[in-house]
């Protein structure tokens, strides 16, 4: 029996244990304690010979450094690693021996990303314990760069805490030490750590933060080491249970718990040590990482006074490195990372600095859409440029599309289309709309496509049986279904009147700000100051999708109520909040500067080079450069049907042309109204010069009448433009005999006669109502009603409405116009040509007002082509 218990408690341990410490010296038991001594001789003598040294050879393999040296060599002088290399697999805390022997080998125990570690004492060993730990966490701090461990320490006997000799860390945020009473919300802290890491950190199918730093080679989140100095008793049940939780879950997101004292059992990894103390007072330790037979010996207490002064000197390094400015370089992933990041789960990037580290944003199921905020020189559209530029350098263009809408007076997303000095554009954005500030309409195209769009998408998830995009991608590899970032600055313009373009963009954002995170689609929207925003009063189902807000210095009304963080921020910094604006979500970053030369336009350039090849540019609109006649006119669709007549460019996203089309059927005559000339003939020109090209040369007779002199040069113009077709100008003076002729052209072609395709041009018709008479006048009624179905069509410029309107009456009406554009003319004068609409219209320069009895339920806004008349 006595050789039994030697056996399994062990020769070395009898000698201290009062029970079998007699038997070693009973003559009647010397064979078995001889037995005993020599089996372990043989076991252990051959390993003591080589062990020790292999040991301590793998030790410093595994604890490099600080990790693993003697103090000397590291305390004091800060640490220069980030996190982007291998992280110590070991950290010492001792050495151990076997029995009696000499010969020692260094311990360590495993922590950062790997366990977490159980110390334990008994009342005279407490001491012991604090000064392990404490050196523990010194080796830790000191070996990496300060900023990349953060350690948090709650004591539930003292205020203050253990470990004086650490509190310089708490100048820089290093050391944060919690109340004792106030452990449960440091638990919810470290749920909520968790929580943050797995839905905006971990989107990309990377099991923890260290696999994340592996693959990108970047380290994104600092660690946490949290101390719990506790007294031995259990906790309260609810802080127990979380506290197991936190510990299951926080290894994966930098979390690291070593626990003094902390009674908890939970089936996470974790390494103990226990510290014991001899019959003599001398303290001894026994460690899960050397088994109960090796007895280790703590290392040393660091002196007080070296552990204050290094503790200054990594606080006062943690300060430069705040102070240090972040650049736009910063934010960009490592040469070779760029477009390797996959947007199925989300679209996550850094957009700005905190503590030395890049903060990221997120635009995913969780935080579909984001609002910034922030006053005229606050940084706005630096925080646009840096974002937008974040994200194309992290994702493909078969990962993110952007459309890009600033509608203030400015150019600033310009850049991303290809200007005529520099020809680069980014290969991700498919749309770039600048100085639409009066063009509102085209915000509302955009959120129609968007609309649109996410219902193309349903209906490909509705046939695949899927419901969301990271779905639908799955169950269609073979599908180009990118996310899609529509981003617009000033967008408070877009409701700014109360009119039909504000009800129908509320209706149509409502439905994409709902609805659009399961497709993949998320807004971004921009505003100088939101508190005058009357369209979203009462509809809060829009402002509650907007759950990222970004707060730039002195904004209101961006972040939640009582959340006033803004109001104190310096120029170049950003409140960014994950929570709807909630004060518990706040992250202050500092935004760099990307608005340099060398910064987006370098990434641009590169982006171009890498992606361009073989994709179509973006589409530019620009409010304040009127479309090409020559770029609209190529862009006709060529379908074989009756003729088209440009008309104009119309505001949608994908730049179509306003067109009418000319079959031989009633009423499919034009009209242009506007008391100028010069959109006037531009829009009318344009008309009439189109046609020319849908007809074999010789195939269509025109006949021209520039009734006012401003006409003459805006009429050869047209006549050169049509040639090979025949063409006959007519002036004034001429004018009722050749209308009466064409009139009695028409009767003869409903008798029966030849129908050869004829178009009216008239540049002013209204001026001839003094020569026509009325004669004449009944003559003009007859074309423009029953000529359409003979194949003539009248394309006319009245420089009144009302003039217009009682030409069509008495043997006319409205009808027979079929088509008009209203230039420099109130809605209400057109209310005669589109009877029971009342159209809503205001003149603006370069534009107009379209409708087409045979297309439109409404009239919509065109854009007024340019022309190279003389």
């Amino acid at each position: 029996m006595f050789e039994m218990w030697l056996r399994n408690e062990g020769l070395d341990a009898a000698h201290v244990d009062p029970g079998l410490r007699g038997g070693l010296t009973n003559p009647a038991l010397a064979g078995v304690v001889a037995r005993v001594d020599a089996d372990r001789s043989a076991a252990f003598e051959p390993w003591l010979a080589t062990g020790p040294g292999r040991l301590a050879a793998l030790m410093e393999q595994a604890a490099p450094d600080a990790a693993g040296r003697e103090p000397e060599q590291w305390l004091g002088q800060p640490g220069k690693i980030d996190g982007t290399g291998p992280v110590p697999q070991l950290w010492r805390v001792g050495a151990a021996r076997i029995g009696q022997r000499e010969q020692d080998f260094p311990v360590g125990v495993p922590l950062l990303d790997e366990s977490h570690l159980q110390v334990t004492s008994t009342p005279g060993t407490r001491t012991q314990a604090e000064a392990l730990v404490e050196t523990l966490l010194m080796r830790v701090v000191s070996y990496f760069r300060p900023g990349m461990v953060a350690v948090h320490v709650w004591d539930v006997g003292q205020f203050t805490g253990a470990m004086p000799g650490l509190y310089p860390l708490t100048r820089t945020g290093l050391l944060t030490v919690h109340d004792p009473g106030r452990l449960p919300q440091l638990l919810e802290e470290l749920s909520d750590r968790i929580r943050r890491v797995h839905t905006r950190v971990l989107v990309d199918g990377h099991a923890s933060l260290q696999a994340l730093a592996e693959a990108t080679g970047v380290r994104s989140e600092p660690w946490i080491v949290v101390v719990l100095a506790g007294n031995r008793s259990a906790l309260p049940e609810e802080d127990h249970r979380q506290l197991q939780r936190v510990a299951r879950g926080g290894l994966a997101c930098g979390i690291q718990l070593v626990m003094l004292d902390v009674p908890m059992t939970v089936s996470a990894p974790v390494e103990t040590v226990s510290l014991k103390e001899t019959e003599a007072g001398v303290p001894y330790a026994v460690s899960s990482m050397t088994g109960p037979y090796a007895t280790v010996l703590p290392d040393p207490p660091l002196p007080r006074e070296a552990v204050t002064r290094a503790c200054h000197t990594i606080s006062d390094e943690h300060e430069r490195w705040r102070g240090r400015i972040g650049s736009f370089a910063d934010l960009l992933p490592a040469a070779g990372q760029w477009g390797r990041s996959t947007s199925v789960s989300g679209i996550h990037v850094p957009v700005g600095f905190a503590e030395g580290l890049p903060v990221q944003i997120a635009l995913d199921d969780a935080s579909p859409h984001a609002l910034i905020g922030g006053p005229s020189g606050s940084g706005k559209t630096n925080l646009l440029l840096t974002m937008i530029s974040s994200m194309a350098v992290r994702y493909g263009p078969d990962e993110l599309e952007l459309y890009l809408l600033d509608f203030k007076e400015g150019v600033s997303f310009a850049q991303f289309a290809p200007g005529r000095r520099d020809r680069t554009w980014l290969p991700h954005a498919r749309l770039v709309g600048v100085n639409i500030n009066t063009d509102r309409e085209f915000g509302l195209a955009l959120l129609q496509f968007l609309a649109d769009e996410m219902r193309r998408r349903a209906e490909a998830a509705k046939a695949h049986e899927v419901t969301k995009l990271e779905e639908l991608r799955a169950a269609d590899p073979e599908g180009r279904w990118p996310r899609i970032v529509a981003v617009i600055d000033e967008f408070q313009y877009l409701f700014a009147e109360r009119d039909a373009v504000t009800k129908a963009a509320t209706t149509l954002l409502e439905d994409v700000a709902r609805r659009g995170r399961s497709q993949g689609i998320h807004l971004v929207f921009a505003s100088q100051d939101v508190s005058g925003i009357e369209a979203f009063w009462g509809r809060p189902a829009i402002f509650e999708q907007f759950v990222l807000r970004i707060a730039l210095p002195r904004a209101r009304r961006v972040l939640a109520d009582l959340n006033d963080a803004a109001l104190d921020l310096p120029r170049w910094h950003a409140v960014v909040n994950h929570e709807s604006g909630i004060r518990h979500g706040n992250e202050i970053l500092r935004v760099p500067d990307a608005t340099g030369k060398g910064s987006v336009d370098e990434v641009q350039r590169a982006l171009h080079e890498a992606y361009a090849p073989g994709r179509t540019e973006p589409l530019l609109f620009d409010g304040a450069r009127a479309p090409r006649f020559a770029d609209l006119l190529a862009s006709l669709p060529r379908d074989g049907g009756p003729p088209r007549a440009l008309l104009g460019q119309v505001i949608d996203v994908a730049g179509s042309a306003a067109t009418v089309r000319l079959p031989t059927a009633p009423g499919r005559n034009i009209g242009v109204l506007g008391a100028g000339a010069g959109e006037a003939v531009r829009v009318l020109g344009a008309a009439a010069g189109s046609l020319a090209g849908q007809f074999p040369p010789g195939g269509a007779d025109f006949v021209l009448a520039p009734l006012v002199p401003e006409a003459a040069g805006p009429a050869a113009w047209l006549a050169d433009t049509l040639a090979g077709h025949p063409v006959q100008t007519v002036l004034l003076d001429g004018m009722r005999a050749r209308i009466e002729a064409l009139a009695a052209d028409v009767t003869a072609r409903l008798a029966g006669g030849e129908r050869r395709p004829t178009f009216l041009v008239l540049y002013a018709a209204d001026a001839a109502d003094a020569v026509l008479e009325r004669p004449g006048t009944e003559a003009l009624r007859q074309v423009l009603r029953f000529g359409p179905e003979t194949d003539v069509h009248v394309l006319g410029w009245w420089r009144s409405a009302q003039r217009l309107k009682t030409l069509l009456t008495m043997g006319a009406s409205a009808d027979d116009l079929g088509a008009w554009v209203g230039l420099d003319v109130q809605g209400s004068e057109l209310g005669a040509l589109a009877p029971g609409l009342l159209p809503a219209w205001s003149p603006r320069p370069g534009r107009g007002l379209f409708f087409d009895r045979a297309q439109h339920a409404r009239p919509e806004v065109v854009i007024v082509p340019e022309l190279e008349v003389p």
